[in-house]
């Protein structure tokens, strides 16, 4: 059950269902894409968690986390020769392989159930040696694990000395509420993940900071507008209502 719930997660992630420019909108508000530069409306997402607004690219299918996540990995590396950069990214979705590809001469993907990654490996046992790595990359997987603290164990482990790993997850409540069982429903979540959540990377990494949507310009669009106050639901039963319809969101950026 948990691999069809991952192979399902991954699936949603890095395709698009939808035709995307016949649901364009020309009198909708104009966005610029950070990742494509596209320029125009962006397009409303029906989810599990009900409508989010303006929160896809329709030329690269990036969703609101992907433009904040490009963003905060172009600000950390701007000082930095990307050449002598050895990154890993877990669970790649298309619109950042592309612009991470780009970026570091020594790019490499790895999951445990997508083909066509270089590495085919279970993020909570890695088969790396120590230090093999100066980045690692891992977008709303954590969610989706019960050992997490193993698998960030894992990624502390393989990150070379002063290396830096990124590991957002959707943050949908103000404390973390682990489920009984995962929620198939939620992509198969294992938790919903809270403010607090973040604390845990403390226990592995000597700083941990956190990039939020208020840090960059508005014209990326990169907060989540969606009506959490309709929680719960029979399909999400143990997540609490947060108010307001536009919600932050985060990336932790963890130093070894």
């Amino acid at each position: 059950m948990e691999a069809m719930q991952i192979v399902r997660r991954v699936r949603n992630k890095i395709s698009l269902s939808l035709p995307f420019f016949k649901y364009l909108n020309p009198g909708k508000e104009k966005f610029t894409c950070p990742i494509c530069l596209y320029e125009g409306p962006f397009v409303d997402f029906h989810s599990f968690a009900g409508v989010r607004n303006n929160a896809v690219c329709p030329r690269c299918g990036a969703f609101e986390r992907h433009r904040l996540q490009h963003l905060v990995v172009r600000d950390i590396v701007k000082d930095v020769n990307l050449v002598e950069l050895k990154m890993l990214h877990f669970a790649p979705e298309q619109c950042l392989m592309r612009t991470f590809s780009e970026q570091f001469a020594n790019y490499q993907t790895a999951d445990l159930f997508m083909e066509d990654v270089d590495h085919r490996v279970d993020i909570r046992n890695l088969p790396f040696a120590d230090g093999t790595y100066d980045l690692v990359f891992a977008s709303h997987v954590l969610e989706h694990l019960r050992e997490d603290r193993k698998a960030v164990q894992e990624i502390r482990r393989v990150l070379k000395p002063n290396g830096v790993a990124i590991l957002p997850v959707p943050i949908v409540c103000t404390n973390t509420i682990e489920y009984p069982e995962a929620n198939p429903h939620e992509a198969g979540h294992v938790r919903a993940p809270g403010l607090d959540y973040f604390e845990r990377y403390k226990e592995y990494f000597r700083s941990v900071r956190i990039h939020t949507s208020e840090l960059y310009p508005e014209k990326h669009q990169l907060f989540i507008y969606e009506d959490r106050s309709l929680w719960p639901t029979k399909e999400c039963p143990l997540r609490p209502p947060m108010p307001g319809k536009m919600h932050s969101d985060f990336v932790p950026v963890c130093y070894a």
